[in-house]
């Protein structure tokens, strides 16, 4: 059984750490820093906003980090992995406490975006309830989207479009056209960074009856998504532009996207695509960063 070796010792807080999976981080904070920057050029922002909208998006990346590595631990899916230890699967937390600690990220985001709520508007409350929601069935509950071909979908909703317009709402009161454009290539990178992990994972999740989107399209379709989403972002920065035309500082990241895209073509596979996610990462906020100055400027 995957939950045999589970530790009954007090895990300590590097594996709690470990366990955020810090390098996925920046899908978290990216659609902040450019939602802040459209409020920012906007010429009104309220900047505790924006930090209360930064503690909302870590949590729940965070959340869906520990409440996924709960449910594929006990359903036994990590049991083999190819990348980094799971808590849950790898036996270095019991299932109940990562369990709550999902629960407790997931309250803490939701606490700040209460508050959020009510200086802004008590709709994100509906908001809220739906993130929480998505990231929990990500792989929980009966019939988990990420084992039918959604988990991408997700991804680019949550982490493009809600949380770049979100933020940019919550910071300056406003919906613009500028917030909804500038979120589709955040979250176009966002779902890149989710495709190359899968892609890395396709053998182990299709003995597991994980169908992720890259087990749906096959080995190499599935590369060739990872290529076209990072293609489309950064080419999107030109559309930015014609809002703010600094925008096209984040053509530049097209630098960072020629190694990653290098070694998922190039067919590496197993640990070998390990470096292509940590490159994707920094992709991520080299582009995010780019995007965020254009913006402000």
């Amino acid at each position: 059984m995957p939950l045999a070796g589970a530790s009954s010792a007090r895990p300590g807080a590097r594996v709690w750490v470990a366990g955020a999976r810090p390098r996925t981080l920046p899908a978290a904070v990216v659609p902040v820093a450019v939602g802040a920057a459209v409020a920012h050029a906007s010429g009104r922002v309220v900047w505790w906003h924006a930090a209360l909208a930064l503690v909302v998006s870590l949590a729940m990346q965070i959340g869906t980090n520990y409440a996924n590595d709960y449910s594929d631990g006990v359903r036994g899916t990590d049991e083999v992995r190819v990348g980094p230890a799971r808590l849950v699967a790898g036996g270095l937390a019991p299932p109940g406490a990562v369990k709550a600690a999902a629960i407790a990220v997931f309250a803490a985001g939701a606490i700040a975006g209460l508050v959020l709520a009510i200086a802004t508007s008590p709709w994100l409350v509906a908001v809220g309830v739906a993130s929480i929601a998505a990231g929990w069935f990500y792989t929980g509950g009966p019939r988990p989207y990420g084992y039918m071909g959604l988990g991408e979908l997700f991804v680019f909703v949550f982490f493009g479009l809600v949380a770049t317009v979100g933020t940019a709402y919550v910071t300056s009161g406003d919906l613009t056209a500028l917030s909804f454009v500038a979120a589709v290539p955040v979250g176009l990178l966002a779902v890149a960074l989710l495709v190359v992990n899968n892609v890395r994972d396709i053998p182990t999740d299709t003995r597991s009856g994980k169908r992720t989107l890259a087990v749906v399209l096959g080995d190499r379709a599935a590369r060739w998504s990872y290529v076209g989403a990072v293609t489309t972002a950064i080419a999107l920065a030109g559309v930015v532009a014609l809002w703010r035309p600094y925008a096209l500082l984040g053509l530049g990241a097209a630098v960072a996207a020629v190694r990653p895209a290098r070694l998922v073509i190039g067919g590496a596979s197993g640990r070998a695509l390990v470096p292509a996610l940590q490159l994707t990462g920094a992709l991520q906020i080299a582009f995010g960063a780019l995007l965020t100055l254009g913006i402000a400027l």
